[in-house]
């Protein structure tokens, strides 16, 4: 990562595209239109909530960091996104049945405005959709072409001086990287002929960062996490980040994997199973889907208890993760941890999580972090892969070689660090002689 500098100031609209206009982003939405009348308060947002410790050395006063690194303000955002069936954000999250009317009707019309354009659709990736508000094109190179111009277009008609994309899109087959995802050239050339290793979340990604647009993936889909993706945004200096938003249940095991590791306690089994009933459960039950999102959730435990440095402890830990689609529950997700460890002489324990949360609950916040800081590491001069990001994430993306950070507090340290080097500190001193 290049020396950090003062962000650039955040003038203007800041447009933020969202491919799927689903209960995730509508939730997003809705919540950041709420918030910017004084109707809601966003609660779960670093960006908007949060604060970091500056001067002496990180122990000085706390201070708000929309104000510290002035972020773009809830009213200069401006929504957009695509989707595979035509409804309007209003009528996206009325069918999500994740807001209440109280809060729906308070920002309907603004809502209705927020008319999904046609999405990119091969159905091979996403088998339990069936999408009726799709592209059509020639080749996946004509696909790409066809999001790059929507892209400009959003741009223009809503005048916006910065875009960035986060994909809230469906949870795709599970892919490994192929031949077409090792160079730009060969990512190209497999567009021409439509590669089957080529998705469509990654045909949203490649276009975006031909546009010099900053992109973050809150799927486990293969999306900019290989070789030419990473490339690319090198070449053409926009920021990525990824992967898999971390909300329920995974970020509750992220806190406790972290304490159990600090006592030196040991773990003989984790069982974690989920329940849901909105969108993403349908598009889990099929085992495909479900390989790509397994795939991100058992990674976490391995990368966090080290079991190659402490096999005593770890090295015959049983991981298992089950996700059933259950529509009564709606977006309202349950998940059960039951945990099997040891202590002192190897005495066996128990521990047992009922988590029941609300998914789009969760991951809205998320969306909105993420936009900002995607806009805040572009206006830094930030490109390429931003693994301060991996806060945000279940699968974090990092350079080649390097091993994921899961810990959710380490990850949070390494974000506020690079904050902190944003931070210019004799502009914060003399705005401060200005407010004082």
């Amino acid at each position: 990562m290049k020396a950090l500098v003062p962000p650039r100031p955040a003038t203007g609209k800041l447009g933020v595209l969202l491919p799927g206009l689903g209960a995730v982003a509508t939730t997003t939405i809705a919540g950041c239109m709420l918030a910017r009348v004084g109707a809601a308060i966003p609660v779960g947002s670093l960006t908007q909530m949060g604060t970091l410790a500056v001067g002496k050395g990180g122990h000085g006063a706390a201070r708000k960091l929309s104000e510290l690194l002035q972020l773009p303000r809830l009213t200069q955002l401006e929504f957009g996104g695509w989707d595979i069936f035509p409804e309007n954000a209003y009528e996206s999250a009325v069918h999500a049945k994740v807001l209440d009317s109280r809060h729906l009707d308070v920002v309907r019309d603004e809502l209705k405005a927020i008319q999904p354009m046609k999405g990119v659709f091969y159905p091979g990736y996403v088998t339990r959709l069936h999408g009726t508000h799709t592209k059509t094109a020639e080749t996946k190179a004509d696909m790409v072409e066809q999001v790059r111009v929507d892209i400009r277009a959003f741009r223009f008609e809503h005048a916006c001086e910065r875009l960035v994309m986060v994909w809230c899109g469906s949870t795709e087959a599970y892919l490994e990287p192929a031949a077409a995802h090792a160079t730009v050239a060969a990512f190209e050339a497999g567009l021409r002929e439509d590669d089957p290793a080529i998705s469509n979340a990654q045909i949203y990604a490649w276009a975006c960062i031909k546009e010099r647009v900053p992109f973050a993936n809150g799927s486990p889909n293969l999306c900019v996490d290989f070789p030419a993706a990473r490339a690319l945004a090198r070449e053409c200096r926009v920021p990525i980040a990824g992967k898999d938003f971390k909300t329920g249940q995974t970020l509750i095991k992220t806190v406790l994997a972290p304490a159990l590791k600090a006592r030196m306690l040991g773990l003989h089994g984790w069982y974690s199973t989920n329940i849901l009933g909105n969108r993403d459960g349908e598009v889990l039950d099929d085992p495909e889907s479900f390989r790509a999102k397994e795939v991100s959730k058992l990674g976490v435990l391995e990368d966090i208890l080290r079991p190659e440095v402490h096999p005593e402890l770890y090295a015959h830990l049983v991981h298992r993760v089950r996700i059933d689609y259950y529509p009564p529950r709606g977006d309202s997700k349950e998940g059960w941890d039951n945990i099997d460890l040891f202590g002192w002489l190897g005495y066996p324990m128990q521990i047992k999580v009922n988590f029941l949360c609300r998914d789009s609950i969760l991951a809205a916040p998320l969306v909105l972090d993420l936009a900002l800081w995607l806009d805040l590491a572009q206006r830094a001069g930030l490109y390429g892969l931003q693994d301060w990001m991996g806060f945000y994430f279940k699968s974090p993306m990092t350079p080649p070689g390097s091993r994921p950070e899961h810990d959710l507090f380490l990850q949070l340290s390494k974000l506020e660090d690079t904050l902190r080097g944003m931070i210019d500190e004799k502009s914060l001193s003399s705005r401060a002689r200005e407010t004082g």
